[in-house]
């Protein structure tokens, strides 16, 4: 009996189109280990929107984000936004929806966004620092650098 390969039961797309699926799958989404690297670096040209309540932005958040919940994303309060910036939207992990409603958002007013893959989840399995309270936060001088440095 010749077993059948449940990968190959859907062909893949040729050597290009998976290239050009890619790159358009990096241009919408950035991960926690490059997002922690330009923090850290003080990479000005991102911003970090963690969209969820306030009250979990105080409980902790991600060191240098800014505290706008999705909820309350309209295009007065979009305008104070810098729009050089690419924006990193993240809410509470992959069961959370609520950074892909603030990216929509932003990106329906005229922003340049990405999501964070995993949101706060996976930021903190892979232990970059947190702050907690209504202000941002400083980036620490010394970070881990565990994680997968991808």
């Amino acid at each position: 009996m010749t077993a059948t390969s449940a990968v190959l039961a859907f062909p893949p797309f040729s050597a290009q189109q998976s290239e050009a699926l890619l790159r358009d799958k990096l241009a919408h989404y950035a991960d926690a280990w490059d997002t922690a690297q330009d923090l850290a670096n003080g990479i000005v040209a991102i911003g970090v929107i963690d969209t969820r309540s306030v009250e979990q932005y105080r409980a902790g958040h991600i060191c240098g984000a800014v505290s706008f919940p999705h909820r309350m994303m309209t295009a007065e309060t979009l305008a104070a936004l810098d729009r050089e910036k690419v924006y990193v939207t993240y809410c509470d992990g992959i069961g959370c929806n609520g950074s892909t409603k603030g990216a929509l958002k932003l990106a329906a007013a005229g922003y340049r966004v990405k999501e964070l893959i995993g949101g706060l989840d996976f930021w903190l399995r892979d232990h970059h620092p947190v702050a907690q309270g209504d202000a941002p936060g400083e980036w620490p001088s010394q970070s881990t650098k565990e994680g997968c440095g991808c």
